[in-house]
Formats: structure tokens, sequence, C-alpha cells
């Protein structure tokens, strides 16, 4: 396909679920507080909007089982619609509740800057109480530097200190010894010079922290000033529980999600250094569809069996005809078989081109959008 023009890509596809880059850069796709923390996966705002306008109004509840870095809830709230989140990862938890949260703007930034302030001054050393991973990973300088800031933030009040361990997990994600252009998938800690494919000459693995922990504080206060401006009274829950057995506080009027798939990602892994700083509770056994579990078939008979339950689950909580928006890459054809053993019927199935990959995944990409509806029985 590499040769086809954008006009013969988008030939057959829902038009209005398919941006180009010039139609949609990065800076629109990572608006406000969209941009706190890089995340694999996530589904860009802008086709959430699409089905939030669609299928719900101010005053409604809109519900996402696996709700990953907030997304969904993000912009439910600018539209004065009530939020409801699952997931069972706990930084995921921990990034939907900062992106939702109501802050007070002047005490939040000045608790923020002295935070910062207070750890550049430390001279603290605190390697001692690093963990085995933290020491393996980390430059001795950036980790230091890491630590000192993790110990600085330990006096601030919530929701302040949530926002303030968002920046020290996006810093110790830059800080990392690994290579600019492998962000994502880093296998092993690297400490000697390489040649940079994103940079286009040889660079070095990073040595510090303190520069990133500074550039995220200006860069976290400006886009929950921005979000600020947006946000509405609509309430958000967000609940670090089993999208197969949780309780949901709030009867809704439908979902809109975007579920793991079979063997593509690790939620837990991907923020390792989160949970190795935060001291995070890791629930990664009850994954669905973790990348460590593979694709053999009774990984992915599993995988069916486990999403049909979510979704189960979740329709006890649906009025009948409720809509249910699934954004998936089903390549395997498996969402009949989970729909209907939950009790959803399809509708629609909409192709949208994703032409944006996150680090160097290059290729064409498409994903589907499945439009249901709880069946009535």
């Amino acid at each position: 396909m590499a040769g086809r023009s954008q006009e013969a890509l988008y030939s057959g596809l829902d038009l209005e679920l398919s941006w180009s880059e010039r139609e949609l850069p990065q800076a629109v796709r990572t608006k406000h507080v969209h941009g706190l923390h890089p995340y694999l996966g996530k589904f860009v705002p802008q086709l959430v909007e699409v089905f939030l306008d669609r299928y719900f109004g101010a005053g409604d509840t809109v519900y996402d089982p696996f709700v990953g870095s907030g997304t969904t809830l993000v912009e439910a709230n600018a539209r004065g619609i009530r939020g409801v989140g699952c997931d069972i990862s706990a930084f995921n938890c921990l990034l939907a509740r900062v992106k939702t949260t109501r802050y007070a703007l002047a005490s939040l930034e000045l608790s923020l800057r002295v935070a910062a302030e207070t750890a550049r001054r430390s001279d603290d050393d605190l390697l001692a109480v690093a963990t085995p991973w933290l020491r393996e990973w980390y430059a001795p300088q950036a980790l230091q530097e890491l630590l000192r800031y993790r110990a600085a933030i330990v006096e601030l009040d919530d929701p302040a200190w949530d926002l303030a361990r968002v920046i020290l997990s996006r810093a110790a994600r830059s800080a990392r010894l690994t290579r600019h252009f492998d962000l994502d998938f880093p296998l092993e800690p690297v400490t000697a010079p390489y040649l940079c494919h994103k940079h286009k000459r040889t660079c070095r693995p990073v040595a510090e922290a303190a520069k990133f922990l500074r550039r995220y504080t200006d860069d976290t206060v400006r886009r929950v000033r921005e979000f600020a401006a947006l946000r509405t009274q609509a309430k958000v829950e967000v609940l670090h529980d089993d999208a197969r057995v949780v309780e949901l506080p709030w009867r809704a009027a439908g979902i809109i999600t975007s579920p793991p798939y079979p063997g593509l990602i690790d939620y837990h892994e991907q923020h390792r250094y989160a949970y190795e700083l935060l001291g995070l509770r890791d629930r990664r056994g009850a994954e669905i569809g973790a990348a460590a579990t593979g694709t053999r078939r009774a990984e992915v008979t599993r995988y069916v069996e486990a999403m049909t339950e979510a979704f189960a689950n979740a329709r006890r909580r649906l009025p009948p005809d409720a809509p249910v928006v699934i954004v998936v890459n089903d390549s395997r054809d498996l969402y009949p078989a989970i729909l209907d053993g939950a009790g959803l019927r399809l509708d629609r199935r909409l192709t949208r081109h994703v032409n944006r990959r996150t680090g160097r995944r290059a290729g064409e990409f498409y994903e589907q959008v499945l439009v249901c509806h709880v069946a009535r029985r």
C-alpha cells in the first residue's frame, strides 16, 4: 500500500473518522491534558468526540470499562457528560484521575514549583532505597534526581501529590538508559553511545533527570490550565478494578471504549518505571490479552471469554438499546462471538485509517469501530 495516494487509502472508509496528518497534527491530538503523559495504544480524542456527539448529551453518563489514559472521561466532562471508568492498571487509573480532577490552579502551581525547587536543592543520597530495576535502568545522577523529587513531593496535599507523581513518571520515562528513538519498547539498558535514528547522529544515553522534571512541570501547569477553561461540573469516577466484576456507582447511558487486544501490549510493563518509583499495586496477572501471554489458541480463547464477561457485566448497568462503541483492531474477527455472548447487537462495523504510529512502527494500519446496542431479551 506504500505507493497509494491518501485519497485511494481512504476509499471506502468512514471519512469522518479518518484524518490526515495535515488535518489532525500531533499538537491537536494531544491537546491540553491529553498530553500529560505518553501512553501507548490510546485513541485520539477527536474520535471520542464524534461518538459522544452522536450518542450522548449533557447529563448522560458514559462508561469506559478499559479507561486507559482517560480519553473518554476527559472529552465527556468537557461536554457536561458524567464519566465512569474502570481499569486493572493502577497507573492508568492515576493518570485518568489526574486528567479529570478539578484543581485550585494558583496553589497547585505554587506547590509543584516549590517541590521541584526543593528537589533541586537537595543533596540527600537516596540511591540505597532504589530498587534493583531502577539502578539498572538509570544513570546514578538521573536516579538520584528522580528519588529526590519523589521525596520532595511526599508532603504535598491531594490532588497536587497525584499530579506531581505523573510528572515524576513522565520524567522517569524520558530519563531511562535507552535510545531516543526507542522509548516505547526498550528491551535492555543502553550505556554506550549509539547511532540515533531520531537525531541522525551519534547520541549518548541520558544521564540526568532534572531537566525533564523542570520541563514537564511547566508543561503540566500549562495543560491543566488549558483544560480548566473547558472543564464542567460533570462528575467523574475512576475505579481501579477488574471490568469483569466491577460494580458501577451509577447507571450509564452507554459505552465508549478501546479495549486491549490479544498479544499486543503489556499495560503494566509499559509503565514499569512508574510502578517502581511510585509503589503502585501491580495487577498484571489480571490483564486481559497481555502481550506476555502470547496469541496461542488457548490464550485467544481466554481473551474471548474474559471480554465476554467484561461486556456482559457492563450491560447489566445499561438500559435496553443503549449504544456501545468499541474501537478495536479486530483482525482475528473475535468480536462477533464476544458481542453475542455479552448480549450486545452489532449494528455497524466502521473502518478507519490510522496513518500515525508512535515510535518507529511504520506501515499502514486500520482499525474497526464496532457500533453496537444492548440487545433486548
